[in-house]
């Protein structure tokens, strides 16, 4: 918990290193810890949200740090983070859903990185995962931390007061 408070930056998020620029993915590495510690306490929500939410661009993607390009997989890096914040409607829902959904491959499946490129699993888990907590149609709801659906991590016991479900309540 001590590396993670000192890896915090003044802009609210974390980087891989103590002194490294904050970056989305790594925002998740260390809000989820701290949520699965209970230290969600030491988080400045505020900043960290506004933060978060500065990375959504005028086309509806997200990125993962400042004047870089969208990509989808950032869809679930942002997403659980503000999810676990309760802060998911500081982003533009309706705009990000069109963002993931024009990187799909409509011949052969999957999702892409951003439109018109290649489709992979990586992408399309996390396309898939950010969908889920923007409360897709027909998608069961996911659980922020673990990236599960949020059913099992419910039945199994674990903590369960980020869920995505109960964050849309």
């Amino acid at each position: 918990m001590s590396y993670i408070q000192q890896c915090k930056n003044f802009d609210g998020g974390y980087g891989s290193t103590v002194g490294a620029e904050s970056h989305a993915a790594q925002v998740f590495v260390c809000v989820a810890a701290l949520a699965i510690l209970d230290r969600l306490d030491c988080v400045d929500y505020q900043t960290l949200s506004w933060w978060l939410a500065e990375r959504q661009l005028p086309n509806g993607g997200l990125n993962g740090r400042p004047e870089k390009m969208e990509d989808v997989c950032y869809s679930f890096w942002v997403l659980s983070s503000l999810s676990i914040l309760n802060k998911l409607t500081w982003i533009d829902s309706e705009k990000l859903t069109a963002f993931i959904l024009s990187a799909q491959d409509p011949d052969n499946g999957g999702i892409a990185d951003r439109p018109n490129n290649m489709p992979d699993v990586f992408h399309t888990l996390f396309g898939v995962a950010g969908l889920s907590l923007l409360g897709y149609p027909g998608l069961d709801d996911i659980d922020p931390v673990y990236c599960m659906p949020a059913s099992i991590i419910e039945e199994k016991g674990l903590k369960k007061s980020w869920t995505a479900l109960e964050r849309r309540k």
